[in-house]
């Protein structure tokens, strides 16, 4: 209770004093105007009154201004009753190779606490006319260009308009940064194309998706191609490796018996070499004087066992140079065979 009528006491000593109490909420900072002053500095005050602060002034000759530093999203689509306005809002634009299209796009921004006094004093007294006057207009032209910049097809590709979503927070940035508003962030929803431009798209995107199946079925019978192929070069290396191995076995085979025969040769021409140095040097020994009388041994040798017949030849004898020496032996040849033969034993 004492708690109480002191506070009570402590409100009516400020009203009646004409104070009023201006507060911030949890977001929010304050921002105080001093339009008359006996002493000291009028104008927008260069002091910040934190989130979530009370603080008492005297009316008429101070104003008191807030301004919410939460993040925001300024959201301009096509869809009715949605984002910052109730009507289509989307941003209309030509593509760089000419097509009309349609793009939502959300501005994530905040505004940088320590510029209030600035924005204030020289941009917006409210976070709706800062949000109205500035944010929107600039963020409904800016991106425009940028988005501009791309050609239609390439809409289709995600990484290629978060790229430009970039570009475009950045560019905003340079822009808003000085009237102390902070953008976060640039995002891209949907996009439209003119119906008849949009079926177009569509039909050769289901033609290219053709195209990819085809490839991909050309590929996969590149591959099972390259499979057949390494397994025929496969059987191909084995064909040859055994084939080198019957090679280098029939080779060494034949090395072998080449190495056999070139030895049975040298052995025959070293047996001949040494026969011919015999008949040599037996050559030699019948042409010296021993030579006549092996030679009449030899023809002994030769004669012996055999029937000598001595024809007369001279005296009135048998002349040889007259005598048919065919009849002759067929004549002695019957008279051989009319003699009695001895009887076996």
């Amino acid at each position: 209770m004492k708690n109480l009528l002191l506070t009570l006491i402590l409100l009516s000593s400020f009203f009646l004093s004409g104070c009023v109490l201006n507060s911030t909420g949890k977001t929010e900072v304050g921002v105080r105007t001093v339009k008359f002053a006996l002493f000291g500095d009028q104008g927008v005050e260069d002091k910040i009154y934190p989130p979530g602060s009370t603080t008492f002034f005297l009316p008429f000759i101070n104003d008191w201004h807030t301004f919410d530093t939460k993040l925001q999203n300024l959201e301009m689509t096509a869809e009715v009753r949605r984002g910052d306005r109730n009507s289509k809002d989307d941003l209309l634009f030509k593509t760089i190779d000419g097509n009309d299209i349609s793009l939502d796009v959300i501005i994530a921004y905040r505004i940088d606490p320590k510029m209030a006094p600035y924005i204030l004093q020289h941009v917006a007294t409210s976070d709706k006319a800062l949000r109205d006057k500035v944010v929107r207009t600039i963020a409904r032209s800016k991106p425009r260009d940028i988005f501009g910049e791309l050609e239609t097809e390439e809409f289709y590709i995600t990484e290629t308009r978060q790229a430009k979503a970039e570009q475009a927070k950045e560019s905003l940035q340079k822009i808003l940064g000085p009237y102390g508003i902070i953008v976060e962030r640039v995002l891209t929803k949907d996009y439209r194309f003119n119906a008849e431009y949009q079926q177009a798209i569509e039909d050769k995107k289901i033609a290219d998706q053709m195209v990819e199946k085809n490839k991909s079925a050309q590929n996969a019978a590149r591959e099972e191609y390259l499979k057949e192929l390494e397994m025929a070069k496969g059987e191909v290396n084995k064909l040859v490796a055994d084939a080198d191995g019957v090679y280098a076995k029939a080779k060494i085979e034949a090395d072998a018996y080449y190495e056999k025969q070139k030895f049975l040769a040298d052995a025959i021409k070293a047996e001949g070499k040494a026969e011919a140095q015999g008949i040599s040097q037996m050559n030699k020994a019948l042409a010296g004087a021993g030579g006549e009388t092996m030679v009449k041994l030899r023809v002994a040798e030769a004669l012996q066992g055999k029937k000598i017949l001595l024809l007369p030849i001279s005296g009135g004898g048998m002349n040889l140079k007259t005598t048919d020496i065919n009849s002759l032996i067929n004549t002695m040849g019957i008279k051989a065979m009319s003699k009695p033969q001895p009887e076996a034993k």
